[in-house]
């Protein structure tokens, strides 16, 4: 290439180190290896690798990438030719293809300037915004802005707060069921002690087998609780690993794409400026001196769409095992709480059935309930009139019984009695083989 004076241009290489290469590829059906061409006369210098399509031979090798420059073909020469008049050289051979290529070593840091972070700025504000919003603001959206994961994305965090509400209930549920226990357990304590205190055979059994009933009904609620605590656990696991490991991953997959996005809004700038030029038949300085900028820009976009679809297979991955578990997790546990809740009620149930202690036979007449204590009752009067008024009665008493005899005594003994318990008392040589009293 040689400017308006008649010298050579040298080629502006930005610093980049070029290394020389042969690679022999293999033909598809199609007769094609699977590369776009760009440059070449009449304004570039040399012939560049535009894009490596997926799927193809060239990317299954591996060898030639975005930005390399295409010396020769088959071993014959390509410069000072047009892009179109190689694209039909090297369709023009069958099988396979020998190309020469000169491979660029670039630094995709040295790619990444303050315009590509601005682009990547801009994606992401345009990426929350409708297309009529967009397009009234004047911003140009990419064609991978609206992507379906966003979506997949608020669908997880939906099933998130879900488990995270059901993981509220259960440990509240668990809550309930432990004080629920400890209730049982005070239950069972009193009526053993009743049953240990209690004098009389019948009644002792009935309230120490009533005690240890609610003993086993503590156990039972302690059993439920040990199947429920697990589902905390895992869905514990879902909602604080699960669901933050696949969202860092969406967002490194995010930034992926605004990256390659960014490349790709970059490399169209170019190839508007560099058409305008042509139109307007002035030169440019990029494209006269080799378009080393645009091979680095197309070698960047190269290795960020490989990450951004490397990102978008994870992304993938994760969700649809999320969603899996979120299907198959649900039904799990839902089923393992009903299911631990239909076993305590029915191991209650069956319980409660099997006491058969009621009636209870007891005699109140011995006392029921009055146990005996270290500490003697003193019975507390309001003033000292009254206990006068007591003693003068209690010695009135006496000398009643004194006067009338022992059956007048008996007799006034046995009102007083009756006025006080409210109980009968039976006649002499009377037994009590029938119950007295009767609690159903």
């Amino acid at each position: 290439m040689y400017d308006e004076y008649g010298c050579p241009v040298e080629e502006d290489k930005m610093g980049m180190r070029v290394t020389s290469g042969v690679v022999t590829l293999e033909k598809d059906g199609q007769n094609l290896i699977g590369i776009s061409i760009g440059g070449g006369a009449p304004y570039c210098p040399c012939l560049y690798v535009v894009q490596i399509f997926d799927n193809t031979p060239a990317a299954r090798d591996g060898t030639l990438k975005s930005g390399d420059e295409i010396v020769s073909v088959n071993g014959q020469s390509v410069k000072s030719k047009s892009k179109v008049e190689v694209a039909r050289f090297i369709q023009s051979f069958k099988s396979q293809v020998t190309i020469g290529y000169n491979c660029l070593h670039a630094d995709p840091k040295q790619g990444k300037s303050l315009d590509i972070v601005l682009k990547k700025a801009k994606h992401r504000v345009v990426e929350s915004m409708s297309s009529t919003t967009a397009d009234a603001l004047g911003l140009s959206r990419a064609i991978l802005v609206n992507d379906g994961l966003i979506k997949k994305l608020e669908e997880m965090n939906s099933t998130a707060g879900m488990f995270f509400g059901l993981m509220n209930h259960a440990k509240a549920l668990i809550k309930s069921f432990y004080r629920l226990s400890q209730v049982q357990r005070a239950f069972g304590e009193v009526f053993s002690e009743i049953g240990v205190k209690e004098p009389q055979p019948r009644a002792s059994e009935a309230f120490s087998h009533f005690g240890s009933i609610h003993r086993r009904m503590e156990q039972a609620a302690i059993d439920c609780l040990r199947t429920i605590k697990p589902m905390i656990s895992d869905m514990n696991t879902f909602v604080t690993k699960a669901v933050p490991d696949t969202k860092l991953t969406i967002k490194k997959y995010l930034d992926s794409k605004f990256e390659y996005l960014s490349y790709c809004l970059k490399v169209k700038e170019m190839d508007d400026e560099e058409y305008s030029y042509i139109a307007l038949q002035e030169p440019l300085y990029r494209v006269e001196t080799g378009n080393y900028e645009y091979r680095l820009i197309l070698r960047c976009r190269q290795e960020a769409r490989a990450r951004f679809a490397k990102m978008r297979n994870d992304v993938l991955v994760k969700i649809e095992l999320l969603d899996n578990k979120h299907v198959q997790d649900t039904v799990s546990q839902l089923q393992r709480l009903v299911q631990a809740m239909s076993t305590y009620h029915t191991d209650c149930h069956e319980m409660m059935k099997a006491c058969r202690i009621f009636p209870i036979e007891m005699d109140l007449t011995k006392n029921t309930f009055q146990y005996q204590s270290t500490t003697p009752l003193h019975e507390e009067f309001g003033d000292d009139d009254d206990g006068d008024e007591f003693g003068a009665s209690q010695r009135d008493d006496e000398m009643l019984d004194c006067t009338d005899g022992g059956g007048a005594g008996e007799e006034v003994d046995g009102g007083r009695s009756q006025s006080r318990t409210g109980l009968h008392r039976p006649a002499s040589g009377a037994t009590f083989d029938e119950p007295l009293l009767q609690l159903d």
